[in-house]
């Protein structure tokens, strides 16, 4: 019988891998670099790594960042929209916004060539009522004309199509005919929701990412199925949950943000069976630091989000920030003479100039290297058996050293102290600036580079203490096997309170909540409890942004039961004023939209299956000479996997494990819970 569950996270540098064995209650790890262009590669080779038979797995759950860099690097499909007449250029005017503040000029471009977008005759009003129906002959004209100019997508993008989707149906269903592929997008699918410009970027994007994130996934479950795989695939969202890959196929924009998601669910789980419920996470990669913040075991969900300028995506995403700050972060100095640290990165190939594969440019990981806290005999990831120091010193004494008149030494801690500064400021930015005391929080670092900073995080930013996972390089690869089924839907009401059809509300509910049960059924997992959530967006009249309003929702029987209308108003009431402090004297109450969730409950498993066990080894393996602010120090090292459960180590200390390194600094000391986490905290703040 399959008995273990695999969750694989791509990341820009290092493929993670985390096998879990249900039967044993035991897991192993792997980290292998990231293959490109094709990523498949890697994600391949790190399953191989730990499992000999394929057929031995019954799940396997992937975090990807193909819809992501596809966006960021505008590599997605030549993609066609076919629109109402009138509104060739909504996704070139966006909201009125441009790139830079100054100026008169911008250079932005949609994902989508103004040749490649077409109208047809057809109008849907505000109320739902159709003036002219599509003119579908106008419409076969343009596919014909968007097939000729070789686009591979399109998407159907009407005005208030969310209101009455009767024109995009009819479009859609003679466009799916005629196309020569399956990659049809239309608004009212993927966005029911007021406002032209986030429905229509949204579905637009969607188009442009399904050749590349389709046929990715298709490579992916082929190789898996040919090494004798049965069981079941799924993708992680951006919204926290996974879906299957049909699912993801069709509606590959909820996989931007997927892998990074997939690490803050793992560390919301982590950090709550530790006895910490509120958290910031940390995590750092080969190419980006991304921070979320998590209060009360609830991590934050946006309704839209940016991936880079002018694309948005209007779906639930879990809140996080990213910075160009990650281990392979280039650093330089501009022409001021200020040193800089990325955005640009090296990647898996070349990466860091110590990795000795071409890069003659320093990064965050060389410093570190050079300053003793990275053992360069002993480098994660498995494919190279040394770190080159002596190039990596070079590197930062050409680079940065010379022209800033800094010695080696002092440049990298330089480097390290900008890198520092501006992941402190990215923690700041989703804490202070929200009116959150990070002295509430604890830190939480993981990926392959995040241990290294966790001492640095705590004194520029003044959170309490930091929580290292037990395998804090392969965080986000756990968070795959941890998540739960999640299914989104949004539905435009656009109704003031008081002329509220219940009914027709109802109807919405009921039809999401039988959409969202469908698909779990589709599922092959089993699910320890299936959830219905509903709230509103709602807003007084003459008000622009709306706040959310959860509502409490009966079943009976299966059907759904909406709340009077004396409830809605009185959960508005509160969440209005939880939010302003206030309410609007004989304001009116208006609502939006209707936001539903269907979510199945994944068995977790027990965390303490990875504590340490036995006594272990509290000696130290070793002593090494390390870098911190002005002297190097004589610094013990630790294999930290083998520390078993109540060891107190005192800094400066290196802990040693294969997928990471955590570093302990001086005045700081980490002790091991019983989950095998290490908490560090100032020596006169521990208990």
């Amino acid at each position: 019988m399959s008995t273990l569950m695999i969750g694989v996270d791509v990341g820009g540098t290092f493929t993670d891998v985390f096998v879990l064995n249900e039967a044993e209650g035991t897991a192993r790890v792997a980290k292998v670099p990231t293959t490109r262009p094709d990523q498949s590669g890697g994600f391949l080779d790190g399953i191989r790594r730990e499992v000999s038979a394929l057929s031995d797995i019954s799940v396997v759950v992937h975090g990807t960042t193909a819809g992501t860099n596809a966006l960021l690097e505008r590599k997605g499909a030549k993609t066609g929209v076919i629109c109402t007449q009138g509104l060739r250029d909504v996704l070139e005017m966006r909201r009125r916004d441009r790139p830079r503040t100054w100026g008169l000029r911008g250079d932005f471009e949609p994902v989508v060539d103004r040749r490649n977008r077409l109208e047809v005759p057809e109008r849907t009003l505000a109320d739902g009522t159709i003036r002219t129906p599509v003119d579908l002959d106008a419409l076969r004209a343009a596919a014909k004309t968007l097939q000729d100019n070789g686009c591979e997508a399109v998407a159907i993008l009407f005005a208030n199509a969310y209101a009455n989707k009767a024109n995009e149906a009819a479009a859609v269903a003679v466009l799916r005919e005629i196309w020569h592929n399956a990659h049809v997008s239309a608004s009212s699918e993927i966005l029911p929701e007021i406002r032209e410009f986030e429905r229509f970027s949204t579905t637009a994007l969607n188009a442009y990412l399904q050749p590349e994130v389709s046929g990715y996934l298709a490579r992916l479950e082929n190789a898996l199925t040919s090494d004798g795989f049965e069981g079941e695939f799924m993708i992680v969202q951006s919204n926290g949950g996974v879906m299957a890959v049909e699912t993801a196929c069709r509606l590959p924009v909820r996989t931007a943000l997927s892998g990074p998601a997939a690490g803050v669910i793992a560390a919301a789980y982590i950090a709550q069976s530790a006895g910490f419920e509120n958290v910031i996470t940390g995590d750092m990669g080969g190419t980006s630091f991304d921070v979320s913040l998590i209060a009360e075991g609830q991590s934050m969900l946006s309704p839209q989000t940016s991936i880079d300028f002018g694309m948005v995506v209007r779906n639930p995403m879990i809140e996080i920030t990213t910075i160009g700050a990650g281990g392979g972060s280039i650093a330089w100095v501009d022409k001021g003479g200020l040193l800089n640290i990325g955005p640009e990165s090296a990647g898996s190939n070349p990466g860091p100039v110590a990795y000795g594969l071409g890069n003659t440019r320093p990064t965050v990981t060389d410093a570190n290297v050079v300053l003793g806290r990275i053992d360069p005999d002993n480098p994660i990831g498995g494919k190279l058996a040394r770190l080159d120091v002596d190039a990596a010193s070079q590197a930062i004494d050409t680079h940065v050293g010379q022209p800033l008149g800094l010695s080696t030494v002092e440049a990298a801690e330089a480097i390290l102290k900008v890198a520092n500064s501006r992941m402190a400021g990215a923690i700041r930015l989703v804490s202070i600036e929200r009116g959150f005391d990070p002295k509430r929080f604890a830190f939480m670092p993981f990926g392959g580079g995040g241990a290294l900073h966790a001492g640095a995080m705590l004194a520029e930013v003044g959170i309490a203490r930091a929580i290292v996972p037990r395998y804090p390089g392969v965080t986000s690869a756990m968070g795959c096997v941890i998540a739960d089924m999640r299914q989104d839907f949004v539905q435009t009401i656009n109704a003031l309170v008081d002329q509220l059809d219940t009914n027709a509300l109802a109807e919405f509910m009921q039809a999401h909540a039988d959409q969202g049960l469908a698909l779990l059924d589709a599922a092959r997992t089993n699910f320890q409890a299936r959830t219905l959530s509903f709230e509103l967006d709602m807003a007084y009249v003459g008000q622009t942004h709306t706040v959310a309003v959860p509502l409490t929702v009966k079943t009976e029987a299966g059907q759904v039961i909406a709340p009077a209308r004396a409830e809605i108003e009185t959960a508005f009431d509160t969440a209005y004023r939880a939010t302003f402090g206030r309410l609007l004297h004989n304001g009116v109450r208006r609502i939006l939209n209707l936001r539903s969730a269907v979510t199945g409950q994944r068995p977790k498993f027990d965390l303490g299956t990875l504590a340490p066990a036995g006594t272990g080894r509290t000696a130290p393996f070793g002593h090494r000479p390390v870098h911190f602010g002005d002297r190097w120090h004589e610094t013990a090292l630790y294999e930290r996997l083998a520390l078993p459960v109540g060891s107190v180590i005192q800094g400066p200390a290196i802990l040693t494990q294969p997928d990471t390194t955590v570093l302990i600094e001086p005045g700081l000391q980490g002790r091991v819970d019983r989950f095998g986490n290490t908490i560090i905290e100032p020596v006169e703040k521990a208990p």
